[in-house]
């Protein structure tokens, strides 16, 4: 008789708290629904409070496991998830972006009255696959994972149903989105036919036998299928030349969707890039890191280049983050434990700086507009000072001006790029920078000095995109101005040793 595996279940706790959340959601909204509640705005509050406790118990539970340490695998006889301190943190990093995006959700759905209680299980489920695509250590949980978390966030981005560019936008990121996943499958059925594993630990061991040590991409089959890997994790990164669909998605879909989807999405998949590359390929050699350079450049040039010219601010946001997947290859590309430790402090900035500045646009929508063309910003310095003055903090964040998070990130990602040769692309690397500058400061001029519209409202700050706003505000001060150990209150904070240490994991794979 063949003895039952000994499973750990506290190596699938988070997906078991997520999947969870999300039927109690679903749930709960049937159950509120059968009752014809005459107060909508009491089963809104209701079905996101379940989505917040989810989120923070996730939260909780990771930054937990960080502290303990250790690495625990679902099945220990046949490995497909495995949380350690990389993923925790990575898992951790993704729900703190739902759980603040579901708060900026609130009153912006009610607004738009499309605060239906499926939106908040569709993020829950999205975040499922973002937590298995993280955890992953075998091909079919990565893909498994990456369509968990895309198929909800496809249904999302065409939420408010009544508007066509929502629909437009949710139509253009399901197509888009199925050849991705399509050239991604058949790249790992190639890398399964080179080494007859999908396990990454078997697949490098397939490309180093004892006494030979071969390059990685030695053999065509797998040179082509780590090849359609690649291509399909740089669809969901939006890097140049499969960036097409962001701009479009990040305009159509509501923007508290877009603001969902513009970091968790990012955090997920590069977590699960990084895992690919260094464990199952070992970096990939040089080939691999040929292409990644080319990738890093054309994406910080053509992200940077076309956000110049956006009149949207939302897709002025959409290119911002086409410019910065190219700044996070860097950090792959440099292929140290200094670069991945740079890459994860980048994204980790990158959260709260994004939601930041979609949660201003938030808090400006009136009457279920968005207050998205940079001429909505006119004046706005005069009657809503406070919301100038955050988000040219996020603003001056994204640019890199040191004091802010987005600095030090940027920093580390280049420091880490020099001291592996890479100083050509670090170059670039700035001077796409120095142009990032010119469209980012364009806003703050906009808000500063020029006089507000004739009929700009002015509208009641809620108290849910407050506490976005503000813990959003200072996670951005306090990570640029102590990147380590912080000052009195922020003594607990030492985000570049958590970096390390996650990065560290990775090194030991």
């Amino acid at each position: 008789m063949i003895p039952a595996p000994t499973l750990e279940l506290r190596a699938a706790l988070p997906l078991i708290l997520v999947s969870v959340g999300a039927f109690a959601v679903m749930l709960a909204e049937l159950f509120l629904k059968k009752r014809e509640t005459k107060s909508p705005a009491f089963a809104s509050a209701v079905l996101c409070t379940l989505a917040l406790l989810t989120l923070g118990a996730i939260t909780l539970s990771s930054a937990g496991m960080f502290v303990e340490g250790g690495s625990l695998v679902f099945n220990p006889a046949r490995p497909f998830v495995r949380l350690d301190r990389f993923a925790n943190f990575a898992i951790a990093m993704v729900a703190v972006g739902a759980l603040l995006s579901c708060l900026l959700s609130y009153y912006y759905l009610r607004e738009l009255k499309i605060d239906h209680g499926e939106y908040y299980a569709l993020v829950l489920l999205a975040t499922s696959g973002m937590i298995l695509l993280i955890s992953a250590v075998d091909l079919v949980a990565v893909f498994l994972g990456i369509e968990l978390l895309s198929i909800p966030i496809y249904v999302l981005a065409g939420f408010d149903r009544r508007k066509l560019r929502s629909n437009e936008s949710a139509l253009k990121y399901f197509l888009v989105g199925s050849f991705a996943s399509a050239i991604l499958l058949y790249g790992m059925a190639l890398l399964y036919g080179a080494t007859g594993s999908t396990d990454f630990v078997e697949i490098r061991k397939a490309f180093d036998p004892p006494g030979t040590a071969p390059s990685v991409l030695e053999q065509p089959l797998a040179a082509l299928g780590l090849a359609l890997v690649v291509v399909g994790f740089t669809f969901k990164i939006s890097a140049v030349p499969f960036h097409q669909w962001t701009p479009d998605v990040y305009e159509g879909a509501p923007t508290s969707v877009t603001a969902f989807m513009s970091v968790t999405v990012k955090v997920a998949a590069f977590a699960g890039l990084m895992r690919i590359v260094v464990v199952a390929f070992d970096g990939g050699g040089e080939a691999l890191r040929t292409v990644l350079w080319c990738l890093a450049a054309a994406t910080m040039v053509v992200g940077n280049v076309m956000a110049v010219i956006q009149e949207n601010v939302k897709r002025l946001l959409a290119y911002s983050s086409v410019a910065h997947a190219g700044y996070l290859l860097m950090g792959l590309l440099a292929g140290t434990q200094a670069g991945h430790s740079a890459l994860l402090f980048y994204l980790l900035a990158y959260v709260f700086t994004n939601l930041g500045a979609f949660g201003v646009i938030i808090a400006l929508a009136h009457r279920g507009q968005d207050a998205d063309r940079v001429e909505d910003f006119a004046g706005l310095a005069r009657t809503r000072p406070a919301l100038a003055a955050l988000m040219t903090l996020f603003l001056i964040s994204l640019a890199g001006i040191p004091g802010t998070a987005g600095f030090i990130g940027k920093l580390q990602i280049f420091l880490a790029a020099v001291r592996e040769g890479y100083v050509g692309l670090t170059i670039i690397a700035v001077m796409t920078s120095l142009v990032s500058v010119y469209y980012y400061l364009r806003l703050p001029v906009v808000m500063y000095m020029r006089e507000p519209g004739a009929e700009l409202p002015r509208l009641r700050l809620h108290s849910a995109e407050g506490i976005v706003l503000a813990v959003c505000a200072v996670a951005v001060v306090a990570l640029g101005l102590f990147p380590g150990e912080g000052p009195m209150l922020l003594s607990w904070v030492h985000a570049i040793d958590w970096t390390r240490e996650s990065a560290a994991v990775l090194a030991g794979r």
